[in-house]
């Protein structure tokens, strides 16, 4: 009897496999794989609230990246399910201020920061949580040293960075022949905007340069935020140029007309313009 009943039961696993039905074992193996995926279905347009702060995006640009963890997390791979806040919305607890710059990255596939960012260590654990390794790789560009640094030795490559200034001087009054410098109203810095941030670091303004956030460029338009010349001129020493040329001049303005109280003639009459060329090789 015994035999018998193997025999059964052979014959009638051997029949649930014949007939394309799962045996109860292999419906246990089924049931334990779909409780380690989580399946969720997304719209086309997605609605985020990221620590607080609400966004709203295309599902596309949530999976421009595939291995990321937004995109792990958009295309059904993840793990766990994505959760929702009491409107409906995808919640991400991280930061909800920088995650802008983590959806401008995904959408232009380039990283543009805006001018004097100051947190860039916070953006990179960011950009290192959702696993944009791209993004990483950028935020990690090596930083220019403080020329005023005794370590500073770096010598990124050979370059020329052009200095100038103008001025306003007096020449003496009764009959004195002394030249008085007067006043430096600001200090022009011109080159490739690589190299000026390297030398001048966090005294370079660039408020006035319309194409700012590219860097393999050269610009025109930027100026210090001081207007110390000799400390412009210690900073590229320090960084490893010579100055190998150099031209100035001078004008004589007309009176000006409603003077105010105060302000001086001569200094209203006389200026002058000079540029100092900076070369590393």
């Amino acid at each position: 009897m015994a035999t018998n009943g193997a025999a059964t039961n052979s014959s009638s696993s051997s029949a649930s496999s014949n007939s394309g039905q799962p045996t109860a074992e292999q419906q246990l193996q089924q049931a334990g794989q779909g409780m380690n995926s989580i399946v969720q279905v997304f719209p086309p347009i997605v609605e985020l609230n990221v620590g607080g702060v609400f966004y709203t995006t295309a599902l596309t640009t949530l999976q421009r990246e595939p291995d990321s963890l937004l995109g792990q997390m958009f295309s059904g791979k993840s793990k766990t399910p994505v959760l929702r806040d009491s409107k409906g919305k995808f919640f991400v607890d991280r930061d909800g201020v920088l995650f802008r710059y983590i959806l401008d990255f995904l959408r232009n596939q380039k990283l543009v920061l805006p001018e004097n960012f100051s947190e860039r260590e916070r953006l990179k654990k960011e950009a290192d949580f959702f696993q944009l390794q791209e993004m990483i790789d950028s935020l990690t560009l090596p930083k220019s040293l403080s020329p005023v640094d005794p370590a500073y030795s770096v010598r990124t490559s050979v370059g020329t960075i052009t200095v100038s200034y103008r001025g306003t001087f007096a020449f003496g009054r009764d009959g004195l022949a002394d030249v008085k410098f007067r006043k430096l109203s600001r200090i022009l810095v011109c080159g490739r905007v690589t190299l000026c941030r390297e030398v001048f670091g966090e005294t370079l303004n660039e408020s006035r340069d319309p194409d700012r956030g590219a860097i393999d460029r050269y610009t025109a338009r930027f100026f210090l935020k001081h207007t110390f010349l000799e400390q412009a001129f210690d900073m590229l020493v320090l960084a490893g140029y010579k100055c190998c040329g150099s031209c100035g001049n001078s004008t004589a303005g007309g009176i000006m007309v409603d003077k105010k109280p105060g302000m001086d003639n001569e200094e209203d009459r006389w200026n002058h313009y000079n540029e100092f060329v900076w070369v590393r090789e």
